[in-house]
């Protein structure tokens, strides 16, 4: 009987934290939360522990650059490609199941999303090695958005073969079409021997991988698929089947956006992890971790956000002084504006390059070099010097007075030959 009040007390004031809680809503952030337990299916049955950690090792945020584990890395900015990090960049390295970006970039520019898929015998799951698969089962019919969901949230296996057989034809024809896409892309340290990864012939570098990664961020659907941490993957024939996406920066790094986790014995651990904070995008690319690959993708991550801010550096237009040019001062201007990350609190050098031999007169809007942009010891990029305009010739008298002299001879000269002939 004693206890009734004092639970109705309790309830009560939970009640009103809840209340609280829900009218500030909108100016709070929940605290980061592990993903679910998730046991992954074995080859032959059984399960294992769940892959996911629950926490994240990071130091805390500096200007510094974080010592990280990997093999080779980079972190840039999403949106421009500006490498803010690099270790080992162009490293060939197998890159496991982060070979699904390119699958789901193919898929995404040659499928509609709505397009049913029939899986085949190739395709369905038995036939398929690795502990990564939905399950399909030959001759069910599911659509392409949601074998995507399948491909970059659970990794699924049997869900790369069934979208490759579906784009080319055949699973051979995709790798092909896969190796000529990376090849527009320049993606020069990259080859690819599978739609999935499982084979670990193929290989990339971590800044083919960002560059990939940026290429994947314009295909549509793409964004949305990768943010996502749980979905219920329907089929016309099968039940529902629910998968859990296995970046747990979803769960545990405030402003994770994706992208892909990986694994191999001879790749090791490999993410490649997005994050979007006031309107910064940065994408980070670990290759080759010898555990968890999360802790150090936060750590390069809290780097870009802490050590760089987002600033416009030259307007295009805004005059950039004058040079000279065959003795002669020629004004310049911008050809265009530069907007890019800059390390936090450093002065930003600016330094007018000018093209070998440039002609004298240069014509008017025409560039004769560039404005490079440095901070740090490191240049952020460059924008076309313009010509603004070119000053008329000295008129005559002006110069020494020798030339004056054989100028007024020459003159001379040229009035009594007219005379003569005229």
């Amino acid at each position: 009987m004693t206890r009734r009040p004092a639970l109705g007390v309790a309830l009560g004031a939970l009640a009103s934290i809840v209340l609280l809680y829900v009218g500030v809503a909108g100016a709070l952030t929940p605290p980061p939360s592990p993903p679910p337990p998730t046991p992954v299916v074995l080859p032959g049955g059984g399960t294992s522990p769940s892959p996911f950690p629950s926490t994240l090792r990071t130091p805390a945020p500096s200007a510094q650059a974080p010592e990280i584990r990997a093999q080779a890395a980079v972190l840039v900015d999403l949106d421009t490609g500006q490498v803010l990090f690099a270790h080992n960049p162009n490293e060939r390295r197998p890159i496991a199941s982060l070979t699904k970006i390119m699958t789901a970039l193919l898929v995404g520019e040659r499928a509609d999303p709505t397009d049913v898929v029939t899986v085949s015998d190739e395709a369905a799951s038995g036939r398929l090695a690795g502990i990564s698969g939905l399950g399909l089962v030959e001759g069910e019919r599911i659509r392409v958005n949601e074998l995507l969901y399948a491909l970059l949230l659970q990794s699924a296996n049997d869900a790369a073969v069934a979208l490759a057989e579906h784009v080319s034809g055949s699973v051979d024809a995709f790798v092909d079409d896969m190796n000529a896409r990376a090849e527009r892309l320049g993606l020069s340290r990259t080859m690819f021997a599978s739609p999935n990864g499982l084979d670990d012939e193929g290989y990339s570098s971590a800044g083919d991988l960002a560059r990939l990664t940026r290429a994947a961020y314009r295909s549509p659907g793409f964004a949305s698929v990768v943010a996502t941490r749980m979905h219920a993957v329907t089929s016309l024939d099968e039940p529902p089947r629910i998968v859990q996406n296995r970046n747990v920066l979803l769960w545990l790094y405030p402003g994770a956006i994706g992208v892909k986790t990986g694994f191999t014995s001879p790749a090791g651990f490999c993410v490649v992890a997005s994050a979007e904070r006031e309107g910064m995008r940065l994408v980070a690319v670990l290759l080759g971790e010898p555990a968890e690959p999360f802790s150090d993708a936060a750590a390069l991550l809290n780097y870009g956000f802490t050590a760089f801010d987002r600033r416009t550096l030259v307007e295009r237009g805004e005059r950039l002084g004058i040079v000279e040019v065959a003795g002669r001062e020629i004004p310049l201007t911008a050809g265009d504006s530069f907007r890019g990350l800059v390390p936090a609190n450093r002065p930003i050098d600016r330094a007018v390059v000018l093209d070998d031999h440039v002609p004298y007169p240069p014509a008017v809007g025409s560039r004769i070099g560039v404005l490079r942009l440095s901070a740090a010891g490191g240049v952020l990029g460059e924008v076309p010097a313009i010509v603004a305009n070119v000053p008329p010739p000295p008129p005559p008298g002006f110069g020494p007075w020798w030339a004056r002299a054989v100028g007024a001879v020459v003159d001379a000269g040229a009035a009594v030959l007219d005379a003569v002939v005229g």
